[in-house]
């Protein structure tokens, strides 16, 4: 069973490894744009971010305790969106650069102990997957020998069969030629009678 072997593009390997620092690096950027066009010291706008952040941190909260063990896929968005709402409320909201940037280093960490995690199931699941193709592979290749050999073997039987029934035939019509040839001796002495040609049309 052959399977197309697929070699990804490197920026494929690289864009997941820089998807945390991408996403909090784009929300720091878009939090000090706001903050240039007037939100420093806007208390209305703080109250809005605030707002938006504890309501995605109690949606999350809401989805990780849900029936059945809640939704992670759904919980994890939602815990996202509350940092990432938070870290643009403090950039948008104040005046220097040094909170935005501690915030900013904290949530990329964060971000990357998270994904780091799904990184390592992602490589367990990956390698499993990995392993078992090998071994379908190596059983496929098994039986296909298997087979192989034995309809070898059937080929062979075939013609050491064709090869004894040519010389028999060949012995026997060297006998039949002889002076003193007694068909009928054979069959007293027990051998099976051969077939009478027959005439084909």
């Amino acid at each position: 069973m052959n399977e197309p072997l697929t070699q990804r593009h490197w920026l494929t390997h690289v864009a997941p490894k820089a998807a945390p620092a991408v996403a909090t690096s784009t929300v720091l950027i878009i939090g000090r744009i706001w903050n240039a066009n007037g939100a420093e010291h806007s208390v209305g706008n703080a109250a809005l971010m605030v707002v938006l952040t504890a309501g995605a941190a109690t949606a999350g909260a809401f989805a990780s305790t849900g029936r059945g063990g809640g939704d992670g896929v759904l919980a994890g968005t939602a815990f996202a969106t509350s940092g990432a709402l938070a870290l643009a409320g403090v950039s948008g909201y104040a005046d220097g650069w040094s909170l935005p940037l501690l915030l900013w280093a904290v949530a990329t960490v964060v971000a990357y102990g998270i994904a780091a995690r799904y990184w390592r199931t992602d490589r367990r699941d990956r390698t499993a997957h990995e392993r078992h193709t090998t071994v379908r592979r190596e059983e496929h290749a098994h039986v296909e020998r298997v087979e192989a050999l034995r309809a070898g073997a059937q080929i062979e039987t075939a013609r050491a069969g064709a090869a004894y029934a040519e010389q028999l035939a060949t012995a026997l019509i060297t006998r039949a030629t002889r002076p003193g040839y007694d068909p009928a001796a054979l069959t007293r002495a027990g051998l099976p009678e051969l077939p009478a040609p027959t005439k084909h049309q």
